[in-house]
């Protein structure tokens, strides 16, 4: 490719004030730079072809950032400068698909497969039976919107509806074009839609720099990446050797691009358009030829680069994928085939107890390291008591280790023969490992409970989950810095966190001041805008889910009424059974619990469910009604959800006769035709918009 002027000439015209012509030419050579450096950015991260040495790239690249630095009214919106990525984000905000991002249906055996592709050929008799089939990665989705060819958005899966906005950490994968490659025309829209993945060796990188940092290490590639992708700061996102392969596409405006026809044209022109697709696809004629390929994924699993859980088959015909449509989980054009849980023998060193957040205890098999699947394994979940004397492991024995679903590792049964005669039962503890306090067993349950609520392990996964997604979702808050936190005594419930000062965070190793004020701000945030059942939820009362804090905080509308309640105005509630009851009971009459409540009364940390206008109005359309949302709306089901819940209606999730309405929107599935069997008013969304509005006039 011709490069415009030479830079020398132009950074000297930089020191005067440029001539338009001299604008120009300017303008031409940073176009230039731009194209060339992310030309020469595809073949290294891409194709594996570099033709220049990194000293020539890195050349090129300073030229570009000082110009853009001299000129920032020509940077292009899609300059490789903008991989650098900036400091901290304040959140990751959410963003509804066009269309929905559906999981796949799943089959383990051939008979499941000619199953499947029997349900096909019933459904649209005249389907072409071949199949695009490529790998299944496992790693994190991800769809990248594209406009007229520049990248304007990245989405998570999500729920399959809405997922979380990372376009400024989507920026950072060297694989994802920022705008796309070729002269044009591009479509007007495409959303491609693929896996981020860590490589195998890459994520042994990356686990052995935590460790040596003293870090947590990733569980898994999947986790590592997913953890990497939803960093909020953007610039630790950029260090991590992430991968994207583009796989399927969302929606699609061609414009005057020529539309594609079937997945292989589709495939082949994502390769053109810059980006890594899945090794080894292909198409496939015919059922015989796609159990053939499925064969020959499995026997080579352990030699692709990133971890793989199986193959998958798609329908090529684009025309057909549309004919055969979805169900209310999954398309009827595609299947993957899941491979079993890849197995390893070792050795059990050690039986080691740990504690959560309930107080609850679980037996942890520590084992001499082992890799299963690409991923180093040293310890795996013995469950509880009954499971470790079910499987009859005693330490010192030589066991079979797989990853129950290749995340968790679990040990699936021991090699009597190979049992040495010192091996003896081992007996669980009768007192809790990290406070000393005795432990005990309920009646009729598989755990071991401590009940010290001033455990230190217990306090610190408490803590843990009254910041998380489960509690008040606070972002930017760690487990690493609870960690931190605890260990020093700073923080001993989750009131303490409130009264935190910059200060005091800027003690801790790797707390910038940038950081610091991000934290002390995320916790403000929460403190005002903390809703009583998120704030219940994080309490971690056993037995006590979000749904549960829901229902809890919709009755009760104040903490004080909560706190009073007793196990038989629990019980009234549906859904509230007497253990849950006794639950709640026991946790506010704790002397421990009380004071750290009313430490958060004075904090201001003390949400009311504010009775709406709907709540006084008994002729309201919604009020105490049971709504349940299907299919996709034209904004995300959550958002529809809590305008129900505000006008008063009851939010449940699934079908039955006490359902009073059923909104739904496009491809709502099997609830749709459950709802019409029982007689349920169906509504559309306009007519669900019609009735809030209804009663808004009211």
């Amino acid at each position: 490719m011709l490069l415009p002027p030479e830079p020398d000439a132009l950074l000297r015209v930089a020191a005067s004030e440029p001539a338009p012509e001299e604008d120009s030419a300017v303008h031409d050579r940073m176009d230039a730079l731009v194209r060339e450096l992310e030309r020469h950015n595809r073949l290294y991260h891409t194709l594996d072809a570099p033709e220049i040495s990194d000293e020539a790239y890195d050349a090129m690249f300073a030229e570009l950032t000082a110009l853009e630095r001299q000129y920032p009214q020509f940077r292009s919106p899609h300059s490789p400068t903008l991989r650098v990525g900036g400091g901290l984000l304040p959140g990751l905000k959410t963003q509804a698909h066009r269309t929905r991002m559906y999981g796949l249906e799943d089959v383990f055996n051939m008979d499941e497969w000619h199953d499947f592709a029997q349900r096909m050929i019933r459904a649209v008799p005249e389907t072409p039976m071949v199949f695009w089939c490529d790998p299944k990665l496992d790693g994190l989705a991800l769809e990248l919107v594209y406009e007229n060819g520049l990248l304007v958005s990245a989405i998570t899966r999500g729920n399959g509806e809405e997922g979380e906005v990372v376009l400024e950490q989507a920026r950072t994968i060297r694989t994802i074009p920022l705008h796309l490659a070729g002269e044009g025309p591009f479509p007007e829209l495409l959303e491609v839609r693929g896996e981020v993945v860590m490589y195998k060796e890459h994520f042994a990188e990356a686990n052995a720099m935590r460790e040596a940092l003293g870090q947590k290490l990733f569980a898994n590639p999947r986790n590592a990446a997913a953890g990497c992708l939803r960093q909020l700061d953007v610039q630790a996102a950029r260090r991590m050797p992430l991968t994207f392969l583009a796989y399927s596409m969302g929606a699609a405006v061609w414009g005057s691009c020529p539309p594609r026809t079937s997945h292989a044209d589709l495939m082949h022109y994502f390769e053109t358009c810059g980006f890594a697709t899945p090794p080894g696809g292909k198409i496939c004629h015919g059922l015989g030829e796609v159990e053939s390929y499925v064969e020959s994924v499995r026997a080579g699993r352990e030699g692709y680069a990133m971890q793989i859980d199986g193959a998958v088959a798609k329908v090529n015909d684009l025309a057909a994928q549309q004919a055969l449509g979805f169900t209310a989980r999954s398309p009827r054009f595609a299947v993957a085939f899941k491979f079993p849980a890849e197995q390893a023998m070792t050795i059990l060193q050690a039986i080691e107890v740990q504690v959560g957040r309930t107080g609850v205890l679980t037996p942890v098999a520590k084992l001499v390291p082992v890799s299963v699947g690409g991923v180093t394994v040293s310890s795996a979940t013995l469950h509880n008591e009954d499971e470790v004397r079910a499987k009859d492991v005693r330490i010192g024995d030589t066991v079979v280790v797989q990853r129950a679903g290749d995340v968790i590792p679990e040990i699936v049964r021991v090699c009597m023969e190979k049992r040495p005669p010192s091996a003896v039962p081992w007996v669980f503890p009768d007192t809790c490992p990290a406070c000393g306090e005795h432990v005990h067993r309920e009646q009729g349950q598989s755990a071991w409970i401590c009940d010290n609520i001033s455990c230190p392990a217990v306090r610190l996964r408490s803590i843990i989950h009254f910041v998380s997604s489960a509690g008040l979702d606070i972002q930017g808050i760690g487990s690493q810095w609870i960690e931190q936190l605890v260990q020093s005594g700073r923080v001993k419930t989750p009131a303490d966190l409130f009264t935190l000062t910059e200060k005091e965070l800027l003690g801790y190793e790797r707390m910038g001041k940038q950081l610091a004020s991000n934290f002390v701000q995320a916790l403000e945030t929460a403190r005002e805008e903390a809703t009583l059942a998120r704030f219940l939820s994080g309490l971690g009362i056993h037995h006590v889910g979000e749904q549960a804090a829901r229902l809890l905080a919709q009755h009760f509308h104040t903490m004080d009424a909560i706190v009073q309640a007793s196990c038989e105005e629990l019980t009234v509630l549906p859904g509230v059974g007497p253990k849950m009851a006794e639950s709640i009971v026991s946790f506010f009459a704790g002397h421990a619990n009380r004071e750290m409540l009313e430490k958060f009364r004075s904090l201001g940390l003390w949400p009311e469910e504010k009775e709406n206008d709907a709540a006084e109005d008994s002729n309201s359309p919604l009020q105490g009604r049971r709504f349940l949302f299907t299919g996709t709306l034209s904004i995300p089901r959550g958002e529809a959800q809590r305008m129900a819940e505000k006008a008063g209606a009851v939010i449940v999730s699934s079908v039955s006769k006490k359902l009073d309405y059923l909104v739904a929107g496009d491809k709502p599935g099997s609830k749709l035709d459950k709802a019409r069997s029982l007689g349920i008013e169906v509504l559309d969304e306009q007519a669900f918009m019609a009735m809030l509005e209804e009663q808004k006039e009211k």
